[in-house]
């Protein structure tokens, strides 16, 4: 074979007889209708044997030996008068492809386009004019004539060849009817666009393919992929890119070519595999629509974006377990977690960190869909877990419409950040108690109190330490967070705990300025004074049994009147005294005017025993305890 461009000649052996070619029907074509025309290549001594035995006119020979003996003794007198050696065919490789993966040869079966044309020009046969191109089978009985099935042994796809065959390798001295004259040298312009052999299997060949492959494709998967579709000669005849859409199938169930079935096993999502089909494993002579002709090999460019099997369950893997881990979401649990969520191939369609805002759902309850439902249980607080949903756990077929595709695997990688339970109340926990501890915190009391309030993360949501002092509240009046006023509750000065408040005892569904809604919080505690209080709606109570009568207490010089000065010494007295308490947090005197304008009914600046009297009848009837 020579270089691309050059020229090759197969030459007879010097002297040697020439072949003969015999044709058995007068009008011979080098198409694939010709092929019930078949010829043999014998010299002329052997025909000549032929006339004088008569089995050697059966099989393929037969004919009249008439006409037979006649056709023999004119090629032995032409053979004779001929001095010099037959013609050889030539052949002119005028284009050949730089990559040549495989050659024609013996037995291959080719598709091939031509134009046969005498040497002055005139076309006499096109495959183009046909409209299709030739298919057969080189040697092995070939139908083609002799010099074109030597002239497209060792031919590459896409090779262009210019054939020039003389007549004894074309239709001899006979012809073939008005089409070809006698002794006449033909021209073929070929054009080789498939080669394959009936034992060929199907090729893959990988062409990029993940580090990581946990699984591949096996029979009964379902699968999605990208593909172009292209002849052996380049041909584009298919491709999903164009539609935008991967195609979906099951393997191995016959909705594919079988070629297409065996070429996809093994495949790990993210890889891209080069597989070459042969016609017989592919459309067949059939071909499809306009766009596969019969007899092709088809190759295709697949790049494997999803596979699941329908037998799949939810995959759950743990990246981060914290520890200990104290208590696990359960159905009925409601659940505040963060997400990216991708398909196979890595591509995120959807994040809660783009939005700054957690995914808050109940557990178990059909919120969400059934594969994430399913993995949130057991989950830790701070856990990371990464999540694999099949598409039957996921959004089935369907999928969301410009978002997820149909029969798309869902990877879900979750960070849980809380989770509590409608019936949660609220965890106290001491984490340091002073060794001196008589006296602790109740309602009413007037406290003062260092706290750090956090998510359960443990990032910072605010602190008392931002402010130049530290908080002061009455506990029991609904002046702080519920859960708070309750883990202040008996506590002594200089006890410190940790307060876990679920959202319903803190700031509920729709959370507080820099708070998220339903959020678990976390409170570091430390109570720094305590003020025994009163209760709500009291200025004063008494500590002890009150004087009975009352009104000659208050009347310190006897007068039977008592004024604000009076009366305030009187009160004063009973607080230093310990038998009686004011409002904590509030201003003495200011405590002391309101009691005496409650006493004093006619406003005339001065308490009588009748307006005090009238005043405790009411008392009693309230079972109010002050003044």
């Amino acid at each position: 074979m020579a270089p691309a461009g050059g020229r090759t000649r197969e030459r007879s052996p010097a002297g040697a007889w020439p072949s003969v070619r015999l044709i058995t029907a007068p009008n011979r074509s080098v198409g694939r209708n010709a092929s019930a025309s078949r010829s043999f290549h014998v010299p002329p001594t052997k025909f000549l044997a032929a006339c004088s035995d008569p089995e050697l006119l059966q099989g393929p020979f037969k004919m009249s030996r008439k006409w037979f003996c006649a056709l023999a003794c004119i090629s032995a007198v032409c053979t004779a008068c001929s001095s010099s050696p037959l013609e050889d065919l030539l052949i002119d490789r005028y284009l050949v492809p730089s990559l040549c993966p495989r050659e024609v040869q013996i037995g291959d079966y080719v598709r091939y386009h031509y134009n046969g044309t005498f040497t002055d020009g005139n076309r006499f046969d096109s495959s183009h004019d046909k409209g299709k191109p030739f298919t057969g089978q080189i040697g092995l009985g070939s139908p083609l004539i002799p010099g074109l099935d030597r002239g497209i042994q060792g031919m590459c796809v896409n090779e262009r060849r210019k054939l020039t065959i003389p007549p004894h390798l074309a239709y001899g001295v006979l012809g073939a009817g008005s089409v070809i004259p006698p002794d006449t040298t033909l021209v073929f312009d070929i054009l080789l666009l498939d080669i394959w052999n009936m034992e060929d299997k199907v090729q893959t060949r990988t062409l990029s393919k993940p580090k990581n492959c946990k699984r591949s494709v096996a029979s009964t998967d379902f699968i999605r992929y990208h593909y172009n579709g292209t002849l052996l000669n380049g041909t584009l005849f298919d491709s999903s890119h164009f539609r935008n859409q991967t195609y979906d199938t099951y393997v191995g169930y016959g909705y594919l070519i079988k070629g297409m079935d065996q070429g996809l096993l093994g495949m790990c999502v993210g890889e891209r595999r080069s597989i070459i089909i042969p016609p017989f494993l592919a459309y067949e002579d059939k071909g499809y629509g306009t766009q596969v002709p019969p007899y092709a090999s088809l190759m295709f460019d697949v790049l494997l974006v999803d596979l699941f099997n329908a037998k799949d369950d939810v995959t759950v893997e743990i990246q981060t377990l914290p520890e200990p881990c104290t208590r696990k979401a359960v159905v009925g649990d409601y659940i505040r977690y963060h997400y990216n969520g991708s398909f196979q191939d890595g591509t995120i369609f959807d994040t809660s960190y783009q939005r700054n805002s957690t995914y808050n759902t109940y557990i178990g309850m059909g919120y969400v869909i059934a594969g994430i439902d399913k993995a949130l249980q057991g989950v830790c607080i701070g856990e990371k877990r990464r999540v694999t949903l099949p598409p039957h756990l996921a959004y089935g077929e369907s999928g969301i419409e410009g978002l997820i595709p149909g029969s798309a695997v869902l990877i879900f990688d979750i960070h849980v950040i809380d989770f509590h339970n409608p019936n949660d109340t609220v965890q106290i926990k001491t984490t340091h108690k002073p060794a001196d501890c008589n006296i602790t915190s109740s309602s009413y009391d007037l406290i003062l109190y260092r706290y750090n309030c956090s998510l359960l993360d443990g990032t910072l949501l605010y602190s008392s330490d931002h402010y130049s002092t530290s908080s002061r509240v009455t506990l029991g009046v609904g002046k702080i967070v519920l859960g708070v006023d309750e883990g202040l509750q008996g506590m002594c000065v200089g006890e410190r705990r940790e307060v876990i408040i679920p959202p319903h005892f803190a700031h509920g569904e729709y959370g507080a300025d820099g708070v998220p809604g339903s959020a678990v919080l976390m409170f570091e505690l430390e109570l720094l004074e305590l003020q025994r209080g009163v209760p709500e709606g009291y200025l004063f109570v008494w500590l002890e049994d009150s004087p009975n009568p009352l009104f000659p207490a208050l009347d310190l010089n006897q007068d039977k009147e008592v004024p604000l000065e009076e009366f305030s010494t009187f009160i004063k007295t009973q607080v230093i005294e310990g038998r009686g308490r004011m409002r904590p947090g509030m201003d003495p005197e200011i405590i002391i005017k309101d009691m005496f304008t409650l006493q004093d009914r006619n406003n005339d600046g001065k308490i009588t025993a009748d307006e005090l009297k009238l005043k405790t009848e009411e008392q009693e009837s309230s079972k109010h305890d002050e003044l």
